[in-house]
């Protein structure tokens, strides 16, 4: 499958390329930042150069023509204000899933965050990016042409990955390791039967292929 990535250059982006290279697909790495290119090159991805805060719904809808997915996994990340949890976190997403639709790609798996909520109170920056984030994919679970799972990791961690998670509606609060949410990712691109699902992971027992069967029912 060629599949597309925004924020291709994240923590969990790069390691979903690596996954997905090594499975004989080809993942497409959306970047803002050309010396960026090489790290996608060296992760068996092609990187591709488009600012999601300034593009056009064509620009990206371009970007997205002839791929079999889709991935959000764009974020304003540690350290940025409330202005850019708005004009990434939600407005690129939002971005993103318009395009996939002009496109005609269908599966659409997003990185969300636990307590992504719309309705979520507080005054500080966390809040206002789990509001974004909770707008972002109210606003992707509307697109009736997407088939779309919305993927909520718990605490990210930079452990090494065990393999072992557990993937639910709603799993309580608890820690992951990018490697292991990557790995997540990439086995729901492989299942279209987990479609129209909202998922909370975190780490557990269950291995990933067998906990991502388990949801869609195989």
């Amino acid at each position: 499958m060629r599949i597309v990535i925004a924020g291709g250059h994240g923590q969990i982006a790069m390691r979903l390329e690596r996954l997905l290279a090594a499975g004989g697909h080809e993942p497409v790495g959306i970047i803002r930042k050309p010396e960026h290119g090489d790290d996608l090159r060296e992760a068996g991805a092609e990187p591709c150069l488009l600012d999601l805060e300034s593009a056009s719904v064509e620009e990206v809808a371009a970007v997205l023509q002839g791929a079999d997915a889709a991935v959000f996994a764009a974020g304003a990340g540690a350290g940025s204000g409330a202005g850019r949890k708005k004009t990434v976190d939600r407005d690129a997403a939002v971005l993103f899933a318009d395009a996939a639709e002009r496109a005609r790609v269908r599966r659409y798996v997003v990185l969300s965050s636990m307590g992504a909520d719309p309705r979520h109170r507080g005054d500080e920056v966390f809040d206002e990016y789990l509001r974004m984030k909770g707008e972002a994919d109210a606003y992707v679970k509307g697109r009736e042409t997407l088939d779309w799972t919305i993927l909520r990791p718990g605490m990210l961690t930079n452990d090494a990955g065990t393999g072992l998670v557990r993937l639910e509606a709603a799993t309580g609060r608890g820690t992951i390791p990018r490697d292991d949410v990557a790995a997540v990712v990439a086995e729901l691109l492989d299942s279209s039967a987990t479609a129209g699902l909202v998922l909370d992971v975190i780490s557990g027992n269950v291995p990933v292929t067998v906990a991502v069967k388990a949801i869609a029912g195989n």
